[in-house]
């Protein structure tokens, strides 16, 4: 409605209107009035305008106004041909990052980026000369120099989209790099690539008559506008109009494709795309503390993880965002990984899924999912298609975890149509199957439905039916229950713990809420800086905790008991900065029983008799007095 409001204003009409006139006239133009254009009159050689020839005639009596009328489907052909070799172009050189890899991308872009800074002109005359005078030249000469300035365009579109969470679920899927391209990242980007190509249109159009008017363009006997427009400047004192009239043509196509690229682009909503650059950097490991436990994975567990370390690069320090961290899931099992914002809950659960990329670094001992070290795995393209099948990732925002562009059911189907071989009517039967299996009502209907139609639970669980698809051993849940309220919230955790007792699969749950895993899962790991600090059942978290971080996120939680009349607990301070770990613990400058010991020296990750880890020199020491109501 918005869109057609847009279109119906004065600048929507005039440009629709107009290019509506111009297209007529290139379509029916020589089927109308090729006879009258190319009639040869030698007793009005170059005769001015009159009643018969309203722009007057040429040297050879031709009829000049009928010529600029069917010059129109030439020069609109090549206009467009141009246009379109320089957005097909454009398109392959931006996406260039995604298809070929960051490294090579990285070049392509910068060669991209010193073609731009050339002005258009010079580079049409440069390819000109190389591809020689002619319509086919012309077309290749002004298509190639629109090309860097359509990739500029696409990359920094691309570079916004490759980042949803629809794009990882798609690369965990297994989905390749081309078609993720054309079924996920084009469709979303191609209401401003269109807006744009129309608005160049004209432009190309005016580079166009120029190189005709330079005789680099159309060559006789064939004529565009630029053609007439060359023909008529020898006689411009006797008869202007002879070269204004080819001119005034150029000039209202132009506008007619200008007013209407304003129109589409009021009507999408588009304004300026701010660019994102990304800076290089190299990476360094040192000071990170391994936690010596052994490296081969313990019989019956699903996941093991041995020393898992993250590091990415950024200016003059590398954020070491995980450190060494150490786990295993078995079978069936939930675990829960709690912590603040920054401690690298969700960065450890990626790089399990190898959903991190270059220039970020992934290193481990070991990696182990399903009996397979992903760290050593061979062929990326097997391994992707494993992945797709048995490992499933619920990501923290519903909304951008589906393609907006695509209905919810072929999008759930594209997992099985993949990895299973299903044809099309299949793999939507199994869609529809799946939605109802995580109790969406009616999932034929909703099948057919927009991710936008979905309320906020609805899409979380239309996530958890996508990764149902397959057969997975492992979901990853990272926050599935932000932004939604307590009451989706129960039902969410419900739905994910009746999959797990369905399936067998096991769970790891990414939360900052620690009522919710102690509620869900079976053991917990705290994370903090990058290092898991404390492990033990989620039966104990409330009870047997003993580091004082631990201790403080749960007393941070207010239940029925809390005291309404004294301030809430808080944790003092803010998070470290992974940027810039400090020496010893990185808790100390917030923990009220931390002294020199803990500040120099960093503490092992230690297992008591029960099994139970923890990494702190003062674990399970009473806190003091004083702090214990704001940091328990």
């Amino acid at each position: 409605m918005r869109a057609a409001r847009v279109l119906l204003r004065p600048v929507g009409l005039a440009g629709f209107g107009l290019l509506a006139v111009v297209l007529s006239v290139a379509v029916f133009g020589p089927v109308l009035w090729d006879e009258r254009a190319t009639v040869v009159d030698t007793g009005n050689l170059l005769a001015g305008p009159s009643a018969d020839h309203w722009i007057g005639t040429d040297n050879l009596g031709r009829d000049l106004f009928f010529r600029v009328l069917v010059a129109t489907r030439l020069s609109i052909a090549l206009a467009l041909t141009a246009t379109a070799i320089g957005m097909v172009l454009g398109i392959v050189l931006g996406a260039a990052p995604m298809l070929v890899g960051r490294r090579t991308g990285r070049l392509i872009t910068s060669a991209v980026n010193v073609l731009v800074a050339f002005p258009g002109l010079l580079l049409v005359l440069f390819f000109a000369v190389i591809f020689g005078v002619g319509s086919r030249g012309a077309a290749l000469a002004i298509g190639l120099a629109g090309a860097p300035a359509f990739a500029r365009l696409c990359h920094t579109l691309v570079a916004g989209i490759s980042e949803q969470d629809y794009i990882a679920a798609a690369r965990i899927a297994g989905v390749g790099r081309l078609r993720i391209l054309l079924r996920h990242v084009l469709p979303n980007i191609a209401a401003p690539l269109i807006v744009n190509a129309t608005m160049s249109a004209g432009g190309v159009l005016l580079s166009f008559a120029g190189l005709s008017f330079l005789g680099l363009g159309v060559q006789s006997p064939s004529y565009d506008w630029g053609k007439l427009m060359q023909d008529g400047l020898n006689g411009i004192y006797t008869n202007p109009l002879a070269a204004l009239g080819p001119g005034f043509a150029v000039i209202l196509a132009g506008l007619a494709f200008n007013l209407t690229g304003e129109a589409f682009a009021a009507a999408f909503g588009i304004g300026e795309i701010p660019s994102r650059e990304r800076s290089r950097a190299r990476s360094s490991a040192a000071g990170e503390v391994r936690e010596p436990v052994a490296t081969a994975p313990v019989p019956g567990t699903v996941l093991s993880a041995d020393d898992l370390r993250v590091t990415i690069p950024g200016g003059r320090h590398p954020i070491r965002a995980v450190r060494g961290v150490t786990f295993a899931i078995r079978d069936g099992e939930a675990l829960g990984v709690v912590g603040e914002s920054g401690s690298g809950k969700s960065v450890t659960a990626l790089a399990v899924a190898r959903l991190i990329e270059q220039p970020a670094r992934v290193e481990a001992n070991h990696l182990v999912f399903a009996g397979e070290d992903l760290m050593t795995a061979g062929d990326p393209e097997s391994l992707r298609k494993r992945l797709g099948t048995s490992l499933a990732v619920v990501f923290q925002d519903p909304m951008t975890s589906f393609n907006p562009a695509h209905r919810v059911g072929p999008q759930l189907a594209e997992v099985s149509r993949f990895h299973q071989g299903l044809n099309r009517k299949a793999a939507l039967a199994r869609a529809v199957g799946r939605l109802r299996a995580v109790r969406i009502r009616e999932p034929e209907r909703r099948a057919r439905q927009y991710p936008f139609e979905f309320s906020g639970g609805m899409r979380q669980r239309a996530m958890i039916g996508m990764g149902l698809m397959g057969t997975p051993r492992l979901i990853i849940a990272d926050e599935p229950t932000t932004a939604l309220d307590v009451t989706v919230q129960r039902q969410v955790l419900e739905l994910l713990a009746e999959v797990r007792r369905d399936t067998g699969a096991a769970l790891l749950l990414i939360s900052h809420d620690v009522s919710v895993v102690t509620d869900v899962c079976d053991r917990v790991l705290v994370m903090y800086a990058g290092r898991i600090v404390e492990e033990l059942p989620a039966r104990d978290l409330r009870t047997l905790a003993r580091h004082p971080y631990t201790r403080a996120l749960v007393a941070a939680v207010p239940d029925m008991e809390t005291d309404l009349t004294r301030p809430l607990a808080v944790i003092p301070g803010l998070p470290a900065d992974p940027a810039h770990i400090p020496a010893g613990c990185a808790f100390a400058a917030r923990c009220p029983l931390a002294d020199d010991h803990c500040r120099a020296v960093e503490p092992p990750l230690e297992a008591d008799a029960a099994g139970n880890r923890v990494a702190c020199h003062k674990a399970g020491r009473p806190l003091p007095a004083d702090t214990a109501e704001v940091t328990a």
